[in-house]
């Protein structure tokens, strides 16, 4: 019996993935082998040593300790596209709000009640105020390809407007999914250059902070619109707002606001709804549980963030999944333990990111304990565990 840890109220949709005879999960379980989560942190909190893997029903893991958990030998999952059209649809509804100055006029027609009558006089007269461009016929600039910026990349081209897209480690499989209509810019000069739109959908970390800030911005086409439903710290908050003031950035639509920018002229601000829907919090959920199945099963990897993929069929008796570092001999080391045995490997994969390595090997016969303690004696070994 697995045993799963759920840090959140994880959907329905994704718990009943789960064979519940082989698994059981609750909010308070001990001695879990896996975690679930959404958003709750995990990053000072203790952990049992029986767990193997966390699964993230999302995309980010800026709430979990991910290098940390590698040193462990701990594979965080996260849930890559499962939320793509929830953030897409409001990606799009940002584009349009943000042109078309819907949220002002919402409010400003919400204090002419009381008007009576007048009200149709009203509105007729002071709906100039609120006039925008259509995004027909307009230049979006998309920067980062993945599951997210492919669909908006798309959608938009679709919608009639002429569409640039970046990504200097755009996919085999996502370039296939990509409009040939869509122009592939080499630099973001480009992007800055000749877009009227622009939105971001890169993940957070030390290269991409504040990579949308003063000097940038400066380049830029006058009146520019920019989008950021990836994550508040990627544009620069205090440059942004002096951007604004000045009327070199007409409108800047977040889904992670700031307190400065609350109420700040030309801030659309919404609470990071972009994945706020129940069809995306039930393919999140479902996505998770079944990576954590494959894992937990059969030491498969897929979607990992601090561990490379590496997935093999089933062959032989046994299968034993050691995670070490990413140094010399260690492959070598772990297959003569094997056969010092007399045991013949069936089969064996191996893979690495950055400073850590995953191997799987399935083994015709049954090891005994003192192989696997001598595997787990390899230096660089972190972690040996056999299914």
């Amino acid at each position: 019996m697995y045993n799963i840890k759920l840090l959140n109220k994880i959907s329905e949709a994704g718990l009943t993935s789960f064979d519940k005879n082989k698994y059981s999960w609750s909010e308070d379980m001990a001695n879990a082998d896996a975690i679930m989560v959404r958003s709750a942190s995990m990053h000072d909190m203790e952990i049992d040593p029986s767990v193997k893997a966390v699964a993230r029903a999302g995309a980010g893991v800026n709430n979990i300790p991910c290098d940390k958990y590698a040193e462990q030998g701990i594979v965080v999952f996260n849930t890559p596209g499962a939320n793509a059209n929830a953030v897409k649809e409001l990606v799009l509804l940002g584009l349009l709000i943000s042109s078309r100055k819907v949220a002002p006029a919402l409010e400003w027609v919400r204090g002419l009640k009381g008007q009576g009558a007048e009200v149709g006089k009203l509105v007729e007269k002071g709906k100039s105020q609120f006039a925008g461009p259509e995004i027909y016929g307009k230049t979006l600039g998309v920067i980062g390809l993945g599951a997210i910026g492919i669909l908006v990349a798309n959608a938009a081209r679709a919608l009639g407007m002429t569409v640039y897209g970046y990504d200097p480690y755009l996919s085999v499989n996502a370039a296939w999914d990509l409009s040939r209509s869509i122009k592939h810019a080499t630099d973001l000069k480009e992007i800055y250059a000749n877009c009227d739109y622009i939105t971001v959908h890169v993940p957070f970390n030390a290269s991409t902070k504040d990579m949308i800030n003063a000097e940038v911005i400066a380049s830029m086409k006058d009146g520019v619109r920019i989008l950021n439903f990836a994550r508040g710290e990627l544009v620069n908050a205090d440059d942004i707002l002096a951007a604004l003031e000045s009327k070199k950035v007409s409108a800047y639509v977040t889904d992670f606001p700031t307190d400065a920018q609350l109420c700040a002229d030309g801030v659309i601000a919404l609470p990071h709804l972009g994945a706020s829907t129940p069809e995306s919090e039930d393919n999140c959920a479902r996505m998770a549980a079944l990576e954590l199945q494959d894992f937990l099963e059969n030491g498969n990897i897929k979607n990992s963030v601090n561990f490379a993929n590496v997935s093999m069929p089933r062959a032989g008796t046994n299968r034993i999944c050691v995670f070490h570092k990413n140094i010399k001999s260690v492959l070598s080391q772990i297959s003569t333990a094997i056969s010092d045995q007399g045991v013949n490997i069936e089969n064996m994969v191996n893979a690495a990111k950055n400073d850590f390595s995953y191997t799987i090997v399935d083994v015709a016969s049954a090891l005994n304990d003192e192989v696997i303690a001598k595997i787990d004696a390899i230096e660089g070994v972190i972690k040996v565990r056999v299914i």
